[in-house]
């Protein structure tokens, strides 16, 4: 087992996977190994594959999410590693779940960073936010990745391996400054204290509990700032393609689902309840 988890990893790191990819892959199939650890893998069935996938939803409760990640593991060892011809496609996929994004208002994000005292912390959240960023894309930036001339910030090997730019806020620019001043960042623009690459598990746990400080009720993610940067600039007016540019979306069909939770079209409707109950005050 040890040889072919090996294998597998090295693939994943020779394929440029980016880190979060390769642990999610190399963990789902090394429950695969383990599960199947009494047979030869290439011995394995399509059917014993999908029980083996039922067996995870009913014991484990395993989201349509990561069911689809672990069949697209699966896929990787067989497919990737060993060369086979992709005969896998034919495991059971859950269809996908069409879920809005959950966004924040603006006087929530504003209240969030209000209650972050911590510099570093703070400018990370407002990263995030002001200029769309996925959560592993602020750990990855450079100093140098702030351009101050232009206004706009370098993501260099994004999701897909694309580079990007994005706003960056006079604000936050502010802000940036003294952090620099004061961390005096290397390799990264936030580093851990032991230097290095921050911690993505850091940032959710910084803004859970800025949430929570904050009196905001929900869960909020890193994800969420993300999603409330697209809606807040799509009922500002902005037009959706910039947005798609912005966040670096492959199809424009991935930006549209902000134009179902966006207040921009909503309010110009008038509820026929108010009409309704200014007729019974008239009356």
């Amino acid at each position: 087992m040890e040889k072919v988890l090996r294998q597998y990893k090295d693939l994943l790191i020779q394929k440029r996977y980016s880190q979060n990819t390769q642990d999610i892959y190399y963990s789902y199939f090394k429950d695969f190994c383990v599960y199947f650890q009494n047979e030869k893998l290439m011995n394995i069935t399509t059917a014993q594959i999908n029980s083996y996938i039922l067996d995870l939803i009913k014991s484990k409760n395993i989201s349509i999410s990561q069911q689809n990640q672990r069949i697209n593991a699966i896929k990787f060892y067989y497919e990737k590693v060993m060369g086979g011809e992709k005969q896998y496609y034919e495991l059971h996929r859950p269809k996908k779940e069409h879920k809005l994004p959950k966004v924040l208002s603006k006087k929530e994000v504003k209240i969030i960073f209000d209650v972050t005292s911590n510099l570093k912390h703070k400018c990370i959240l407002m990263l995030i936010y002001s200029a769309g960023l996925r959560r592993s894309e602020p750990l990855n930036l450079a100093p140098t990745d702030i351009d101050s001339e232009r206004m706009i910030i370098h993501i260099n090997g994004a999701k897909g391996k694309k580079d990007r730019i994005s706003l960056l806020s006079d604000n936050l620019l502010n802000l940036l400054l003294k952090y620099y001043k004061e961390y005096r960042p290397q390799k990264y623009l936030f580093e851990g204290q032991k230097g290095g690459m921050y911690s993505p598990t850091s940032i959710a746990n910084i803004l859970k509990k800025a949430a929570i400080k904050a009196g905001i009720k929900k869960t909020v993610t890193p994800h969420m700032l993300r999603h409330s940067f697209a809606t807040h600039l799509l009922e500002q007016g902005t037009d959706l393609r910039y947005i798609q540019e912005l966040l670096g979306h492959e199809s424009s069909k991935t930006t549209e689902i902000y134009t179902h939770v966006s207040k921009k079209a909503i309010d110009k409707i008038k509820n026929s309840m108010d009409d309704f109950l200014s007729r019974g005050n008239e009356e």
